[in-house]
């Protein structure tokens, strides 16, 4: 009896042991998810060769097959929702980041992160079960910007949060927090902040600038949100095209030696905007090649090289002794570190994330928030009672303008595709049913004539019938020759392929010296001429019905063609379009439109028997933007030459005045236009942005009342042209509503509501403070009119002018609250006194000012409706 006794006890102790269990056993060290990410990447580098280490660090990487290590892709972008242009997954967009901004609400730019990394993870996830390992298909997401929106002209300050630097931090903390999540082992998806420092325009220049900029304006103004960033553990940052006091800034001893890594502490990565490095070398000049630019920018902690030219450099710069492979390896241990924390390598039972699929792209939740932030962000600019505009006994409403039916307007730029875009043409309709909605383009942006599209993703089919598009053939070579090695379906005809080999731009194709033919059937929905535009890089040839139309063979550079159709309504075309791939970066795309004369009489006829005109105007992201090939009046390269809304424009808008109908002019655009003859004499304006994919729904809303407008100005809405400073200067004097000492048309922070709000002080700051403590104040806010509403309340701090350079005026805090009709609600404020620290050339820091402010609540940046004083010490 003891004897068995004594086995069963064996036997449990030996089952509840570890050590008698079969122990998991890994190939490598790296592969055990129990080991630590650092002790995981320190085991991976050390088993790469040279060679293998540099190719990691590029943003394409290639598979390491004798490890098990996939390729993988660093560039992706989720700045308003997953994804750039990847069509195959249809992901929700929401407003661009300068509409979001305008939105001024902490939670929604939380939430939306976080339902913007459950779309990237289900993209990710999909793509990684079909071996798709393509740009714009990872989890390291280069987002979001922050870049100050110093100057309107700045074509990529659509991208940006504004001008202001700490409502800029505010939302760009919530994204980065809801866009890794909060787990405790994995990342979710990988942030990075950008473009690392002192960056915003002018677009053309960007290449070979530097910027010089004093200290004060450096922590002042262009800094603050990078560090509020790193705080929150941001993943990675990316380094700037620009140089900074003669270095370029992803090789900057100041910025990314002493700042980023010692001052800041930051250990994630650091990757370069894309070309950057190559620009050392090349427009910079700083130094004299490849090996030299790369050593250099790695030493300085640029882990990443987007590009596929200077990095190559490393093997050699290590050989020369340029740099030493100790130095590389701790570039390559951060890397694999945020793959490991991203959980790359690791079973999909043990990572969160893994079973997300792309339902997550229809989710309701999802749409609901788009909406909303699209309802958010418009911002009233003008009502003089034209609005809320009532449905009863309308009969006609006319929408007039270049943006009445663009959904690729609304989208913004670094955007993702959603599976419908509802224009302000489908939200009117949608609105008012049994009324009669026409719609008329007008004008174009900036001229007299205009165009409009003509949908081939609606009105081509397959040649077999079975897909509507195109069908696709890829071969491998660059004569068409032989059997395709990809044969498919393009519902849109748009390649672009701007990486190396190790990932094609479809499956089993090479990255050079390959061709491809798409055909399809092309049934006009009109008579008349249409223009077809074919965007090619290196060579195409087109037809139509068999014959050769036009054709550039062996360009092997990047052009554009237009070819004109003369169609008939119903008729069916037969088109095909082959192009060749020779070097570098690959393009093709196809797109068509109608091209018309402006007839100004003729709109103004169509819509004297309407009861409303809604002007939908503004701008477009493809003549502002990123480094952009335009040159038309008011534009150049991307952006703006003038901040005034475009002349043909106003001309309309003159023309339509003497209807006198009611007008409402809807601003779409990534800044504010300044409107010296429409905010005089049109009676409801409206900055509506680029409202994502349920723009026309929130413009709709907003209009006929169904939503109080609520958005506030992220910046400054200048009078005039005359109002800029050169766009090239980087001092911030006379620069934002922080040292703006002119007459804006509408202050930062502006904003009108269908309600008014009501505020006063339900406790006051104290009269004197130390440089240590925290300044306590309440505000009571009061819905004081007819609607519900929301309320955007802010709180500013005026400085002492005492002689030295301190802001006029600085946003401190503010808060969002929604409010009944009639009610009101307690705001608590607290601000540290250390915020208030500014720059101190003779102390060599920041330092606290001395004296008496002033602290004042209300609307908008010029709205004092409470003020109170008190004393630093």
């Amino acid at each position: 009896m003891k004897k068995n006794y004594f086995w069963v006890l064996a036997s449990i102790l030996c089952l509840s042991y570890t050590g008698c269990k079969k122990a998991t056993t890994y190939e490598f060290p790296f592969r055990n998810p129990s080991l630590s990410s650092k002790e995981r990447a320190a085991d991976i580098v050390s088993r790469l060769t040279l060679e293998e280490k540099v190719s990691q660090m590029l943003n394409s990487t290639p598979a390491i097959e004798r490890l098990g290590v996939p390729s993988y892709d660093w560039w992706n972008e989720c700045l308003h929702g997953a994804g750039v242009e990847c069509r195959e997954y249809p992901v929700t967009v929401y407003p661009q980041a300068i509409g979001m901004a305008a939105g001024w609400d902490v939670d929604a730019i939380l939430k939306m992160a976080e339902f913007t990394s459950e779309e990237g993870r289900a993209v990710y996830n999909a793509s990684q079960a079909k071996g798709d390992y393509r740009i714009f298909h990872g989890l390291t997401f280069w987002s979001p910007n922050i870049n100050i929106f110093r100057d309107p002209r700045w074509g990529r300050g659509q991208e940006t949060y504004g001008e202001d630097p700490f409502l800029t931090a505010s939302l760009g903390k919530n994204f980065v927090t809801g866009l890794q999540g909060n787990d405790k082992t994995y990342l979710k998806a990988a942030a990075c902040a950008k473009h690392y420092a002192v960056h915003s325009g002018p677009e053309p220049q960007r290449h070979i600038f530097n910027t010089a900029v004093t200290s004060y304006d450096l922590w002042d103004t262009y800094l603050p949100a990078f560090k509020e960033l790193v705080d929150v553990n941001v993943a990675g940052v990316m380094c700037a095209y620009n140089a900074y006091e003669g270095q370029p800034c992803c090789g900057n001893d100041k910025l990314m030696v002493d700042i980023l890594r010692n001052d800041w502490g930051f250990t994630g990565y650091v990757t370069s905007d894309c070309g950057a490095i190559d620009d050392f070398y090349k427009n910079h000049k700083t130094h004299v090649d490849a090996p030299s630019a790369a050593a250099d920018a790695v030493f300085h902690g640029t882990d990443v090289d987007c590009g596929r030219e200077a990095y190559l450099g490393l093997v050699a710069a290590v050989k020369e002794g340029k740099i030493t492979e100790a130095q590389i390896d701790v570039s390559l241990r951060r890397l694999f570190e945020i793959r490991f924390r991203l959980g790359m390598f690791d079973p999909k039972e043990l990572v969160p994330f893994s079973k997300i699929d792309t339902t997550s792209f229809q989710d309701p939740e999802h749409k609901a928030l788009a909406l909303k932030m699209a309802q958010q962000s418009i911002v009233l600019l003008k009502n003089d009672g034209t609005l809320p505009f009532k449905k009863e006994g309308l009969k006609k409403v006319a929408l007039i303008g270049p943006n009445v039916d663009r959904p690729e307007v609304q989208l913004g730029n670094y955007n993702g595709i959603p599976k419908k875009a509802y224009t302000p043409l489908d939200g009117f309709k949608a609105k008012l049913p049994g009324v009669e909605v026409i719609s008329e383009v007008g004008c174009n942006y900036t001229d007299t004539e205009y165009t409009t599209p003509v949908e081939l993703e609606e009105n081509v089919t397959s040649p077999d019938g079975k897909e509507k598009g195109f069908s696709v053939e890829f071969y491998n070579n660059p004569e068409l020759k032989n059997e395709p090695v990809y044969k498919g379906y393009t519902r849109k005809l748009y390649y672009d392929h701007r990486n190396n080999e190790n990932n094609p731009v479809a499956p089993n194709v090479i990255f050079e010296e390959h061709s491809a033919r798409f055909e399809g059937i092309f049934n006009s929905p009109v008579t008349g001429e249409i223009e077809f535009k074919i965007d090619y890089d290196d060579g195409y040839r087109f037809y139509v019905n068999g014959k050769a139309v036009c054709e550039d063979w062996n360009r092997e550079t990047r052009d554009t063609y237009t070819y004109k159709l003369k169609a008939e309504t119903g008729k069916k075309y037969k088109l095909k379009l082959e192009y060749l791939q020779h070097k570098r970066g690959s393009h093709i795309s196809i797109e068509a439109c109608r091209r018309f004369k402006r007839d100004i009489q003729g709109t103004v006829n169509n819509v004297k028997d309407a009861d409303l005109i809604v002007f939908v105007g503004g701008m477009s992201p493809r003549i502002e933007g990123e480094e952009m090939n335009v040159n038309i009046p008011g534009f150049l390269k991307g952006d703006r030459t003038s901040i005034l809304l475009p002349q043909a424009q106003t001309d309309l808008l003159k023309a339509l005045k003497e209807s006198g109908k009611p007008i409402v002019l809807v601003l779409m655009s990534g800044s504010t236009i300044a409107l010296p003859w429409e905010s005089e004499n049109i009676g409801a304006i409206l900055n509506a942005w680029y409202g994502g994919e349920f723009a026309g729904d929130a413009l709709a809303d907003v209009i006929f009342g169904d939503y109080n407008p609520s958005g506030h100005l992220p910046i400054t809405a200048y009078a005039s042209d005359a109002d800029l400073p050169d766009f090239e200067d980087y001092s911030m004097a006379n620069r934002t509503y922080k040292y703006f000492k002119g007459k804006a048309l509408y202050p930062f922070g502006f904003g009108l509501s269908y309600t008014k709000f009501a505020y006063e002080w339900a406790t006051q700051p104290k009269k004197e403070y130390k440089a240590d403590g925290t300044i306590r104040c309440a505000l009571t806010v009061k819905n004081t009119g007819n609607l519900a509403g929301d309320a955007v309340t802010q709180v500013y701090i005026k400085y002492p002018q005492n002689g030295t350079l301190l802001p006029l005026k600085e946003l401190r805090s503010f808060e969002r609250k929604s409010i009944p009709q009639g009610k009101s609600y307690k705001m608590n404020v607290a601000i540290p006194v250390g915020q208030l620290a500014k720059w101190d050339e003779n102390a060599g820091k920041q330092v606290v000012p001395t004296g008496t402010y002033s602290i004042y609540a209300g609307s908008h940046s010029e709205d004092e409706a409470v003020i109170a004083t008190f004393d630093i010490k």
